[in-house]
């Protein structure tokens, strides 16, 4: 009878020194580009904060965007000024699918990934909560 009280006394020391579960409910979105055209640029004024939300560098999603949308980007300070018309719809489009391909994984659909370079210059998305790794093809 000992053994079971000494067991259930360190079963709950145990238990008393873990940390306790946070359980989140809220959702991963990610902020709405705010876009503003004049004449032939269209200029992302949020590019930095969105970038700091999706937790990538600027550099990556700015070259990423300039593939996708066929023209040069410039970063300029918080912002990200490309060089063509395009309507905040499209824009939003392209951050979303990069999000959906290069930030969440596909396991288990959190956003708490990184990119990984390996030994062979592949990417890896690498996921901090279920600890998949994925070859990223963006």
């Amino acid at each position: 009878m000992e053994e079971q009280l000494t067991y259930s006394k360190l079963l709950d020391n145990l238990y008393s020194h873990l940390p306790k579960r946070t359980v989140r409910s809220e959702r991963f979105e990610v902020p709405f580009a705010d876009v503003l055209v004049v004449g032939t640029k269209t200029t992302i004024k949020n590019f930095d904060t969105i970038c700091a939300y999706i937790r990538r560098q600027p550099a990556e999603v700015s070259k990423y965007l300039s593939k996708e949308l066929a023209v040069p980007a410039v970063f300029e300070g918080v912002r990200l000024v490309l060089q063509g018309k395009f309507s905040a719809r499209s824009v939003n489009d392209r951050i979303q699918t990069y999000v959906k391909n290069a930030v969440l994984c596909k396991q288990c659909g959190k956003p708490d990934t990184n990119i990984v370079e390996s030994e062979r210059s592949f990417r890896i998305l690498e996921c901090e909560a279920c600890g998949a790794r994925i070859p990223l093809r963006v």
